[in-house]
């Protein structure tokens, strides 16, 4: 991430975020205060709210920060290279198989420790 982010604050940030947290209140109090109205609808208004209120944040220095990051991430995950379907079956079927041979020995060190403390106690 760059540095410049960091240099631009505004003194009207502060205000941007206390109107994004109002908008969150106002979706958690309206949806108690509207309990007797439709479930849809009330989930409407708080998911418009809650855009509304995430709109505002991004707008602040840090939200663009974060915009900044989302977009260079992106970036990153468009350079991984995704195993194919057949490496991940056999990846997958490895595992599972020292997962099985583990429990076995396990399960055979159990057995044998129970054993000879059986033996031991009587």
């Amino acid at each position: 991430m760059s540095t410049d982010s960091k240099a631009s604050k505004s003194p009207l940030d502060v205000v941007k975020w206390l109107v994004a947290a109002a908008f969150l209140a106002a979706a958690v109090a309206g949806n108690v205060y509207y309990a007797e109205v439709a479930v849809l609808y009330r989930v409407l208004a708080v998911v418009a709210l809650m855009l509304v209120g995430a709109g505002v944040a991004l707008t602040s220095s840090q939200g663009k920060a974060f915009l900044q990051l989302l977009k260079e991430a992106n970036i990153e995950r468009r350079k991984v290279v995704w195993p194919t379907r057949q490496e991940t079956t056999q990846t997958t079927m490895i595992v599972v198989l020292v997962v099985f041979v583990m429990a076995l020995v396990l399960w055979g060190l159990d057995s044998l420790l129970g054993w000879l403390v059986s033996m031991l106690v009587g």
